[in-house]
Parts: structure tokens; C-alpha cells; sequence
């Protein structure tokens, strides 16, 4: 852990609260899933879904949160993205949004596993009897030894569509559903002392907890342009945390991420879970 930032006394417990998760909340990003081009990569995505299915070898319940319908859409239909609009990343996502499952339904059944998708708008997280209905299903999924995998519905959302849209409807699934863990998968390994991208002197953090103020003033100085996104992602850690489990942000590409995690490994950055049991 030379390259990162102390972490906080606490955190090993929250590490072994991790790997013990009966339930997790796993999102991949845009970028986890889609090349340099946009186009939706095989080889990243057959890599997310071999995690998933190892981490599920060990009993545990994962629901996937995916975005990468726009980027997929953008790479059928060979558009330059420079240009989308609101209209056409809506319309893009209903081109990608097949593909995208189609290659999970291929890639789940490597494992002799089926998956579902579950389109999601705020109303449906708002709405008291929608959101029942909404736990109700995964609940059964779940029994049913299902993966649901969990979008946007960018069809017919407006401010939704924009980055960061996932990374809080992932953290709002997580405390809804009463998950153990989140794991937000990103191009980045983690929350850093500034924006790794231009930064050569940015260093990982290795937990938040009682410094989470002093994190997101960070955060918000340095997340300008791609690195934008990281600010949801820990908005969206911390409303996980604040509920009483811990949650994890780290870099997709990294080997065998989430069995790292469900071995207690110091991967990422880990949010300490505010009212979580920490007598263990």
C-alpha cells in the first residue's frame, strides 16, 4: 500500500465486513465496459461477468448495475459521440441497450446462469408502491438464482442520462435492498489525493471514514472533465456507508478485483461504514 494514503484503524474490520457480504451491489462504468472507440468490449465484459460468477461460487447474491448502453450504441451505429445531444444519447441507448444485454446473456451462460434486466427511471425509486414492487422482484430473482442487471431507463430520462446517474441509483438499490456491500468498478483504482489523470503525485486513498469531509473537498477541487464522475461514485459511497455497510470504489481492470475483495485485500478505497457493527 506504498502508493496510497493511510488508512484509517477501523479499516480492516470493514475490509472483513466486505469479503463477508451475503449480498453485494456491484456497478461497472461506461468505461469498464467500452474500448477507445466506444464500441462494447468482449473481453472487459466476459472479465466483469468472471468475477461476478466466482464471486456468486462463494453463495453470495449480486446484482449488477451496468451502464455502457450508450457507449454500445455509439459503437453499432459509428457516430461520433463529440456530437451526441440529449435526444441522440436517449435514442443511442435504445440501440446499445439490446446488444448490451445480449453479450451478458451470452457471457452469464458460460456459468449455466440467466440474468434479467430491470430498466429504472427516479419515479420508480421514489414511488412507495413501485419501489415495493421493484424489491419484490429482485427478491424473487434472487431465489430464483438470477442476476438482475439494473440500467437507467435512458429512454425516457432527461437529466438522468448524465454521468453519474448510476453510481446513485446503484447506492439508492444498495440500502433499498439491504445489501452488505457496493463496489463501484471505474477507470480509476480508487479515490485519489488529486486527478491521477494529470497528476503524477496523486495518491490513492485507502479509506474514508471520519475523514470523509475532508475527502469530498478534495474530490471537488480535483474532479474536473473525465475525472468528473468520481464525485457521484463517492456521494453515492457514502449514503452506502452512512447506512451501515461498507462500500468499495476500485479500478475494474484490476486482476480478479472482487475475489480480491471477498478475500478482505486492501483494494481501492474502501467508505467505513458509519452505524455498521464494528465489534466483530
Amino acid at each position: 500500500m506504498s502508493d496510497a494514503v493511510d488508512a484509517a484503524p477501523d479499516a480492516t474490520t470493514a475490509r472483513r465486513l466486505a469479503a463477508d457480504a451475503e449480498r453485494v451491489v456491484v456497478k461497472a462504468g461506461t468505461n469498464s465496459l467500452t474500448d477507445d472507440d466506444s464500441n462494447l468490449d468482449d473481453a472487459k465484459l466476459d472479465t466483469l461477468v468472471d468475477d461476478i460468477a466466482a464471486l456468486r461460487e462463494r453463495g453470495t447474491e449480486v446484482l449488477l448495475v451496468s451502464s455502457g448502453a450508450v457507449g454500445a450504441g455509439i459503437g453499432m451505429l459509428d457516430i461520433d459521440e463529440d456530437r451526441e445531444t440529449v435526444e441522440e444519447s436517449q435514442a443511442l441507448s435504445t440501440v446499445g441497450q439490446g446488444r448490451l444485454m445480449h453479450r451478458y446473456t451470452e457471457s452469464f451462460a458460460r456459468y449455466d446462469t440467466q440474468v434479467a434486466q430491470l430498466l429504472l427511471t427516479q419515479h420508480d425509486l421514489e414511488d412507495p408502491e413501485r419501489y415495493t414492487n421493484l424489491q419484490n422482484t429482485i427478491e424473487t430473482l434472487f431465489e430464483w438464482g438470477v442476476v438482475p442487471i439494473v440500467n437507467e431507463n435512458d429512454a425516457v430520462a432527461t437529466e438522468e442520462i448524465r454521468i453519474g446517474d448510476n453510481d446513485m441509483l446503484s447506492s439508492s438499490l444498495a440500502v433499498g435492498i439491504d445489501v452488505d456491500l457496493l463496489v463501484t468498478l471505474t477507470d480509476v483504482g480508487g479515490v485519489y489525493t488529486g486527478n491521477p489523470k494529470r497528476d503524477d503525485d496523486a495518491r490513492r486513498v485507502a479509506a474514508v471514514g471520519e475523514n470523509y469531509d475532508e475527502i469530498q473537498d478534495l474530490v471537488d477541487e480535483t474532479a474536473t472533465g473525465a475525472f468528473g464522475g468520481i464525485q457521484t461514485k463517492v456521494q453515492g459511497a457514502r449514503q452506502v456507508a452512512e447506512h451501515g455497510s461498507p462500500a468499495i470504489i476500485a479500478a475494474s481492470d484490476a486482476p480478479d478485483v472482487l475475489e480480491r475483495v471477498a478475500r478482505g485485500e486492501p483494494v481501492g478505497t474502501i467508505f467505513l461504514p458509519v452505524d455498521g457493527d464494528d465489534d466483530e
